[in-house]
């Protein structure tokens, strides 16, 4: 569903926001180890997340990414228009340039609904909330089968 620059930049959002609850900034090279993207791709994403605001970025010996309080309480929604656009949460669902109400595609009206939902969740799920699952072990990067 996400880009793969999405969903590795939504994976080190959450890795970075549990290790600031921690008192610990990251480098690019534990991040990318952790949420298993490769370290040039995920130094590209983050240095746009945190162009964009969404993260901090301290170089030198000491530095590394973090997160405020103001930053962890951004919406999935934010994090995902920054990397992908808002394609997925306002296009057309077979890809079509001209879908509309007047003029809809033969997916137009289920798709929508799907679409609104889909929104919904985005706009409504903190990173805070989903950084605090993971740091309490409710959630994993690296899930088991089974």
């Amino acid at each position: 569903m996400f880009s793969k620059a999405c969903s590795y930049g939504i994976r080190a959002m959450i890795y970075i926001s549990a290790k600031t609850n921690q008192g610990i900034r990251l480098g690019i090279k534990d991040i990318a180890k952790e949420i298993e993207s490769p370290e040039a791709f995920t130094g590209k994403i983050l240095q746009t997340l945190s162009k964009k605001g969404l993260v901090d970025s301290v170089k030198g010996p000491k530095g590394g990414f973090s997160m405020t309080t103001e930053q962890q309480q951004v919406s999935l929604f934010d994090i995902v228009s920054n990397i992908d656009g808002d394609e997925l949460m306002t296009g057309c669902g077979l890809g079509f340039k001209k879908c509309s109400e007047a003029h809809p595609c033969p997916m137009h009206h289920q798709y929508k609904e799907v679409r609104a939902q889909f929104n919904t969740m985005l706009r409504e799920t903190q990173l805070k909330t989903l950084s605090d699952d993971f740091e309490q072990g409710l959630s994993f990067f690296h899930p088991e089968e089974g």
